[in-house]
């Protein structure tokens, strides 16, 4: 089952909603922030350092978000190179360094809590709410400080030029994917907007040609209604993809940035080991999806509609191919072994999301330098051995919060069904003792552990399957062969 962009519908104050913020309390999850923090993001708020911004509010920036997003961390402006062989993408990133600083309250807060953390009916936020939905965001109509990328493309999608300086921008819209996919589909977008189509089509292909991938896994929705629950399964539009290519676009174009002048922190992942990828084939089979010998992974990857319930999972099981993902800083010029995304085929950064996450901050700050052809500032390049540690933490913290609240939901909407019978596929086997595995159920989308019967367990066959354990306050859901 998709394990992420859960989101809940219907009434906060239902059995399901009491339950995540128990969860909260369980994790022992950063609460509110401390006086001297919010004291620290007031002042900061009246009066964020702007030295050095350039002007260039006159760029018609929009962005492109969840309709009920106020972190806004990107604004994009797409437009024809003049000499007519490409595109020129704009993109403002929020510029977080405006407002911290280096050794304060606020910036230490930032270090304990290293990523915003996601619920189903909310979330517990990097930054106060003052500076990530407020004066630091870059919401429409208002003048935001940001780290201005200008990236030049080729006629087939080819990053030929990069700069990125500090400037002040101003953000013309603020639009949500239906809307401009709506737009695009029916030929009422015009330029800079119906160049996203264009760009996002030709990175793609980019992406292809290299051998990345990108998993397109469905945004699960947890709909309460009259005491029960259920699953809802939202597909990505094809405007979140391109979208998606744009933030991938500036992550690759700043590892380049930063391996150009020899220091920096690059997002990295080894390959998946043989086993990892014998697994998923066998996830493959068992969720009926027809994975030949001779096809490559993407080449699947690429051919599933995340739609279909069954292709939406396998996705899911996808993921477990990213599992070893990090950070990893370079200095000296050397870069690190691996030092490629597996997944992205090329280096790789994060920074289009500093008011989400930690790092992005550092890794803009680092960029900015080597573009002006500076040394980084002190505080930058003295927290950067430290950064990967402490990302490595916050991400298995926000690893942890994703797969409790995975477990809940599921626990939740099964609560009450003990007893009940469900076709199921046998997707997992424990070696040491066959009759003990892992299940998936079609419908509802749900994987859970299987024990209690005396033999072994049929790998990637169909198994009727009966519900033995559920509830929201175990956070558990057991079957039994039936």
């Amino acid at each position: 089952m998709p394990r992420r962009h859960l989101r809940m519908t219907g009434a906060a104050d239902c059995s399901l909603g009491a339950a995540l913020r128990a969860l909260r309390t369980e994790l022992d999850l950063p609460g509110a922030f401390p006086p001297d923090v919010l004291a620290e993001a007031a002042d900061a708020a009246r009066s964020p350092d702007l030295a050095d911004h350039l002007d260039a509010t006159g760029i018609p920036f929009l962005t492109i978000d969840p309709p009920a997003s106020t972190d806004l961390d990107q604004a994009m402006h797409l437009e024809r190179r003049r000499d007519g062989r490409g595109y020129r993408v704009f993109y403002a990133i929020a510029d977080v360094a405006a407002y911290l600083r280096p050794g304060g309250a606020l910036d230490a807060e930032a270090h304990r809590r290293v990523t915003t953390l996601y619920f189903p009916d909310g979330r517990i936020p990097l930054h106060p709410t003052v500076l990530s939905e407020g004066v630091a965001s870059l919401l429409p109509g208002e003048t935001r400080p940001a780290a201005l990328w200008r990236i030049d493309l080729d006629g087939d999608g080819v990053a030929v030029a990069t700069d990125v300086r500090r400037a002040l921008v101003r953000s013309r819209a603020k639009l949500d994917y239906a809307g401009v996919q709506r737009q695009i589909d029916t030929g009422t977008a015009e330029e800079p907007l119906a160049l996203l189509r264009d760009i996002g089509r030709l990175r793609a292909e980019q992406e292809v040609a290299r051998g990345g991938i990108s998993l397109d896994v469905p945004e699960q929705e947890i709909v309460e209604h009259d005491g029960s629950y259920g699953l809802a399964y939202r597909a990505t539009l094809p405007a979140e993809a391109w979208n998606a290519q744009i933030s991938l676009l500036t992550g690759m174009a700043a590892a380049r940035l930063m391996a150009d002048t020899g220091t920096g922190i690059l997002r990295t992942l080894p390959l998946a080991p043989d086993g990892a990828v014998a697994r998923l084939r066998r996830s493959a089979h068992a969720l009926r999806i027809d994975w030949p010998h001779h096809v490559p992974y993407a080449e699947v990857v690429r051919s599933l509609d995340p739609g279909r319930s069954n292709h939406a999972a396998f996705l899911q099981e996808c993921t477990t191919l990213l599992r070893g993902a990090g950070y990893t800083v370079f200095e000296g010029g050397d870069l690190p072994d691996p030092a490629v995304h597996a997944a992205v085929a090329d280096l790789y950064t994060h920074c289009t999301a500093p008011l989400r996450r930690l790092v992005d901050r550092y890794a803009s700050e680092l960029c900015l330098a080597a573009a002006a052809e500076k040394e980084a500032p002190e505080w930058v390049r003295e927290a950067l051995p430290a950064l990967p540690k402490e990302m490595a933490e916050g991400t298995r913290r926000a690893g942890t919060v994703e797969r409790a609240c995975v477990d809940l939901v599921e626990a939740a909407l099964l609560e009450g069904r003990e007893g009940e019978l469900f076709d199921a596929y046998v997707v997992d086997v424990q070696d040491r003792d066959p009759s003990v595995g892992t299940v998936h159920l079609r419908d509802p989308a749900i994987v859970g552990r299987i024990e209690g019967g005396t033999a072994a367990l049929p790998l990637g066959e169909r198994l009727r399957v009966r519900l033995t354990r559920a509830g929201p306050a175990a956070r558990t859901v057991l079957f039994a062969p039936a």
